[in-house]
C-alpha cells in the first residue's frame, strides 16, 4: 500500500478525493496517508509541540472526516490545511500560554550558535509572532505554497497572503537582529 501511495498520480488523486466526497472510507484511508505527514510537519511548525502536533493531526482527519459530505473536491488540498489552520488555532488559543523572557536560555543560545541552535532561535522568533503572520511563513518558507495556494488555505485574496507573507519575514529581520547583532557582534 505505501508504495502505492508513492505513485498516486494526479488522476488517482482526483479520483480519490471526488470517492471520498462520497463517503468512501478506503479513499479516506489513502488521502489520510497521502496527506497526513506534510499536515503533522505544519502542525509542529504552528504549535511547536509534537504531541499537540499529533492531537492536531487527529482532530484534523476528524473533521475532515465528519464534514466528508461538504467536501467539493475542488481544492481538497486547501480544505484539508484550511481545516488544519483552524484547529491549530484553537489549539494555541485555548492553551493561551505566553514565555516570560529567559535569560538564562537567551545566554546559552548566544555560547551554542550551531545549526541547532539557529534552528531553535528561529522558532523561537516564530513563536513571538502573531498567528497569521507565522502560518503564511510557514505555508510559504517551510511547506513550499504558492502565494495562490496560501491564499485558497487562509480564505483570502492573493494580495493578503503576499502582504503577509511580507509582514512576517520583516518581522522575523526584527526579532532576530538583536541575537543577529550579538552574534556577530556587528
Amino acid at each position: 500500500m505505501a508504495a502505492y501511495l508513492n505513485r498516486l498520480s494526479t488522476e488517482d488523486l482526483e479520483e480519490r478525493v471526488r470517492r471520498f466526497c462520497e463517503g468512501d472510507v478506503e479513499s479516506f484511508q489513502v488521502l489520510y496517508r497521502h496527506y497526513a505527514k506534510n499536515v503533522l510537519r505544519f502542525c509542529v511548525r504552528m504549535l511547536t509541540d509534537y504531541a499537540a502536533a499529533q492531537d492536531a493531526l487527529q482532530e484534523t482527519f476528524i473533521r475532515v472526516y465528519e464534514h466528508r459530505y461538504e467536501c467539493r473536491g475542488e481544492n481538497f488540498n486547501a480544505w484539508v490545511y484550511t481545516i488544519a489552520r483552524r484547529v491549530c488555532y484553537n489549539s494555541l488559543r485555548s492553551k493561551k500560554a505566553f514565555d516570560e523572557f529567559n535569560e538564562e536560555y537567551h545566554c546559552q543560545q548566544k555560547q551554542q550558535f550551531s545549526d541547532t541552535g539557529v534552528q531553535l532561535i528561529i522558532q523561537k522568533a516564530l513563536d513571538q509572532m502573531p498567528f497569521v503572520l507565522k502560518e503564511a511563513l510557514v505555508l510559504r518558507e517551510y511547506e513550499g505554497y504558492s502565494y495562490q495556494e496560501i491564499a485558497d488555505i487562509i480564505g483570502s485574496d492573493l494580495s493578503l497572503a503576499k502582504v503577509r507573507v511580507h509582514r512576517a519575514r520583516l518581522l522575523l529581520r526584527k526579532i532576530l537582529a538583536p541575537i543577529m547583532e550579538e552574534q556577530y557582534d556587528v
